[in-house]
């Protein structure tokens, strides 16, 4: 009967009208967000004349709330309503993204403006993302949860495919502020979008007294995963390994690179972009064939190398053929990473209780998420002082070698996502 049943429930999801709102709106929010994670590094690139150095602290500013906030927001999210902190944060984050552009018509941007519109924009995503990962398991079945995530991730690939090309048109045609105004009515959207789920998620649990404060609380997600087998070792290798990938060290030179070493345009720049995230979507759409192939575990670990050598090819662009490598480069990347992600998403939500998703998912992104800061400013100090070039080749060494501790780990042995019962105790 679970042969049987697995499907139907799976395939019902195309008809689970919560979860497509659920889906409309980050789609929605995803594509916009593309967009402005190209056009507000170029702000500072071509508008502001940044250097490698203030464009590491822009991104590092915007990675920062995981390592501040990360923790506590955890407990925030499972003791209030998980839709209405997705409102606010996509409300609030359209709101600061508006300063840019209005900066902007007032002939008053700076890079001290851009800093705090990153670190705020930065704390509401934090809750976002959080508080996602933690709603969806509430809203479809558990044996949904990675059909789910499979067809969030699609989402996620696709505004990758789309938002580069059109950021980089936006930016070469009308500036990049602009292009960031339309990210923020983005964000305006997927939050009505939001408004719209008519299904009740369950009501916060009530603070147990046993489990005492603030930091009590932080204390037992923080123990839920450290001491969980498979929880830890992806815990450890993914913060390693975002020090150094497409999201720190990488994200921190990438754009400076691209523009001032190999002499691309905006345009070329977002359709190299575009092109690469044919390979994430490739990966998101073939991430069943490869589970029933490789089992869960195996999925999570051999994708995990993919990203490394991926870096390596970046700095053997040169300005005839930037495109073509860029997009060779970040498209084997990103397939590996959406392999990654939907898998092992899908095996944390899967082993985590109802009343710890929120805990859980904090602690990942305060450990996963937390080293972002970091990468971005060591990307931006070795960008200026050894170079460009030099640092991608830290930065792919460093990526291969975060995959350690899940050759380590029992996760080759796993072969189905397994259930909360296999996790560790959370007392």
């Amino acid at each position: 009967m679970t042969t049987e049943a697995g499907p139907k429930r799976q395939a019902s999801l195309w008809r689970h009208g919560d979860f497509m709102k659920l889906w409309t709106a980050q789609t929605i929010s995803m594509l916009g967000s593309q967009i402005t994670l190209l056009a507000l590094p170029l702000t500072a690139v071509l508008l502001l004349r940044a250097d490698p150095l203030h464009v590491g602290i822009l991104t590092a500013v915007g990675y920062l709330p995981f390592l501040l906030f990360g923790l506590p927001a955890g407990v925030w999210v499972d003791r209030l309503p998980r839709r209405a902190i997705l409102i606010v944060a996509d409300v609030g984050r359209a709101l600061i993204l508006l300063v840019v552009p209005l900066l902007y018509f007032t002939e008053t941007l700076t890079m001290y403006a851009l800093y705090p519109v990153a670190f705020l924009a930065g704390v509401l995503t934090v809750l976002f993302d959080i508080a996602h990962q933690a709603y969806l398991p509430s809203l479809v079945d558990r044996e949904q949860i990675t059909d789910g995530n499979a067809k969030l991730e699609i989402s996620y690939s696709g505004a990758q495919l789309a938002g580069p090309a059109l950021g980089g048109g936006l930016i070469q045609l009308l500036t990049a502020p602009i292009a960031i105004l339309v990210d923020a009515v983005s964000f305006l959207v997927s939050g009505l979008a939001l408004m719209l789920i008519k299904r009740k998620e369950p009501p916060p649990a009530a603070p147990d007294a046993a489990e005492g404060g603030l930091l009590r609380q932080i204390r037992t997600g923080l123990r839920f995963v450290l001491r969980d087998r498979l929880l830890r070792p992806i815990a450890v290798s993914t913060g390693f390994g975002n020090l150094f990938d497409l999201f720190g060290m990488v994200a921190a030179v990438l754009v400076i690179y691209a523009v001032r070493e190999l002499g691309m345009s905006a345009t070329e720049l977002g359709v190299a972009l575009a092109i690469a995230n044919v390979g994430a979507m490739l990966g998101a759409f073939t991430n069943g064939w490869i589970v029933r192939r490789l089992g869960v575990g195996p999925a999570i670990v051999y994708s995990a190398l993919i990203p490394g050598p991926a870096i390596l090819l970046l700095p053997l662009a040169t300005p005839a053929t930037a495109v073509a490598t860029i997009a060779a480069a970040l498209g084997l990347g990103g397939f590996g990473i959406a392999v990654y992600n939907i898998n092992q998403i899908s095996l944390r939500q899967s082993v985590t209780p109802e009343h710890l998703q929120g805990r859980m998912n904090a602690t990942m992104r305060f450990l996963i998420w937390g080293t972002l800061p970091i990468g971005g400013m060591l990307g931006g100090l070795l960008g200026g002082t050894i170079g460009l070039r030099p640092t991608l080749i830290v930065a792919g060494i460093g990526c291969l070698l975060a995959c350690v501790p899940l050759f380590l780990s029992p996760l080759l042995g796993v072969r189905e996502v397994p259930g909360p019962a296999t996790g560790m105790e959370t007392t």
